[in-house]
């Protein structure tokens, strides 16, 4: 038995969705199509793109495709035509709770054996193969890379972040709780 398996992963991605939600909401709509440059995306984008990044991880995991059956330059149209639908902020919302929970509820069904199974991937791929549990992994690294950005951008537009203020709250009750 490991100590990580599809229930750990399922529960540490909800956690990693939820923030991420929260920062959705937090936004205000007004402020969606804000950038921090010219050549990066835009809230509404870093959003839409974050909802639609399951797609690949419940293909390959969920539905068990193989790998060699899945037509990468289809599917990358397929995400892009995703990914730019117009949506409002509410839109934006449920889509990640609906794509969140998705994707965990299919993640904590897996037992340890699959996701100990080793993928590997066309000649000349780096890295050649990868684990399962750390291909189902990369997602939320790839959230929360993705959110650290939405966190940055917050700060631009002169929100200070749930979890930044979150922090503040509990530093001040310790100090509040030092002076009694």
């Amino acid at each position: 038995m490991t100590y990580y398996g599809g229930k750990e992963l399922a529960n540490s991605f909800r956690t990693v969705r939820k923030n991420t939600i929260q920062i959705a909401e937090d936004i205000p709509e007004d402020k969606y199509d804000f950038k921090a440059s010219p050549e990066s995306r835009t809230v509404k984008q870093t959003l839409a793109h974050i909802a639609v990044a399951t797609t690949f991880p419940t293909m390959l995991h969920g539905e068990r495709i193989p790998i060699e059956k899945i037509d990468f330059m289809e599917y990358m149209k397929t995400v892009a035509a995703d990914e730019a639908k117009p949506r409002t902020k509410a839109d934006i919302v449920a889509l990640l709770k609906e794509r969140g929970e998705k994707y965990a509820a299919m993640i904590e069904k897996l037992d340890e054996p699959f996701i100990a199974e080793v993928i590997t991937f066309q000649a000349g791929a780096e890295p050649p193969s990868r684990t399962r549990f750390d291909m189902l992994l990369a997602a939320k690294e790839h959230e929360m890379h993705h959110r650290a950005q939405l966190m940055l951008m917050e700060r631009m537009m002169g929100i200070v972040p749930h979890l930044t203020r979150q922090q503040q709250e509990r530093m001040a009750r310790f100090q509040a709780a030092a002076t009694k």
